[in-house]
């Protein structure tokens, strides 16, 4: 029988009570010393319906922050806020993973311990500018990691999942998608490098492998996902050909059993920035015959037919979980949808975040 959204899913080593997720959203919410507190935990509360909540990008260093207000997860005090958040979830029978982020070259001397550069595989400006919190700023030529230094940026991201763990999450998924850090290093665009983390694409992907088997060993493989983001221009990413540098990485991780991939694929709203459409999990489904989580501008039936299609097994709505709490019910009885309200998407405080209306 083909699943669809409301079909129960195995998930390595969880079982998920339907195939409707919770896409990883960047809120800007987060307390002093980037800690999660009350208005997190009631927000992810509301949504612990979906399948799986995969919670939002968490930097696993000092060094990995790119944005304001954003979560951590390398403090005690952090690692206190998100067990309030997973706390949550668990009491209304919700499952929760927890995104392990840097943001590498996508970041400002404002964000970086005692004003330092951020660092990238390579020392190269990406294009556009950020938000400081207070106004824009253009971003500034990072450092170029030493060679020497690499093993710590992984020892970071395997004490963020040993935290995570610490905090009651479910399992983590590595974020290497949307141009941050470990994006950064996949691709020929951001990576210039000569020695064992540049040139080919093996040597492009050691990092990301490396990061996964050590986050892994702490979780076991079965409670790990990774996303990718293969057709993505955002942050100004590029590649000289993502099938072959996404087909080798996939390829190279089907054998680990992870929980899943999570492939988003290109939207129209990509392609207006100037991605090309071809690269995606439909593509990439032969490289990847484990479970493919699937985002990027699905509604429930468009979902439902890359279900019945075979080329998802999931699929992680962003926005509409964002705007509508009981996404998955309303799914179910063909409700309406609440209206997001894009003014409030970073914005500080409830409004916008815990106060959409569920069904009555």
């Amino acid at each position: 029988m083909n699943p669809n959204l409301f079909s129960p899913l195995h998930l390595g080593s969880l079982e998920t009570p339907n195939r409707i997720f919770m896409a990883p959203l960047t809120r800007c919410r987060a307390e002093a010393g980037n800690v999660p507190g009350d208005l997190n935990a009631e927000y992810y509360r509301q949504r612990a319906s979906a399948g799986l909540i995969i919670a939002e990008a968490t930097s696993v260093s000092p060094r990995g922050f790119g944005y304001p207000n954003t979560p951590g997860i390398f403090s005690e005090e952090q690692v206190a806020g998100w067990k309030k958040v997973t706390s949550a979830v668990h009491s209304a029978g919700g499952r929760i993973f927890l995104q392990l982020w840097h943001v590498g070259r996508i970041s400002h001397p404002i964000f970086q311990p005692d004003g330092a550069l951020p660092v990238a595989p390579s020392a190269i400006v990406p294009a556009g500018q950020l938000f400081t919190g207070t106004g824009m700023a253009d971003y500034v030529a990072p450092r170029a990691l030493e060679a020497s230094e690499i093993p710590g940026i992984v020892q970071e991201y395997a004490k963020g999942a040993e935290n995570a763990k610490l905090a009651g999450f479910d399992g983590v998924e590595i974020h290497n998608a949307n141009g941050y850090l470990l994006d950064q290093f996949l691709r020929d665009g951001t990576n210039t490098r000569v020695d064992a983390y540049g040139g080919s694409v093996e040597n492009r992907a050691r990092l990301t492998l490396e990061v996964t088997e050590a986050v892994a060993a702490v979780w076991g493989a079965g409670r790990v996902g990774i996303r990718f983001s293969p057709g993505g221009v955002f942050n100004d990413m590029k590649d000289s050909d993502p099938l072959k540098t996404f087909g080798y990485v996939l390829s190279k991780l089907a054998p680990m059993n992870l929980a899943y991939a999570h492939i988003t694929q290109v939207t129209a709203q990509d392609v207006a920035h100037g991605a090309k459409e071809g690269v995606g999990p439909r593509e990439l489904r032969s490289a990847y015959p484990g479970t493919i989580v699937s985002a990027g501008g699905f509604t429930c039936e468009s979902g439902n037919a890359a279900l019945r299609e075979g080329w998802a097994d999931a699929i992680a709505f962003g926005v509409p979980f964002l705007s509508n709490p009981d996404l998955p019910h309303r799914f179910s009885v063909g409700a309406a949808l609440n209206k997001p309200d894009e003014a409030t998407f970073y914005a500080p405080g409830p409004v916008g975040y815990t106060d959409y209306p569920a069904l009555a």
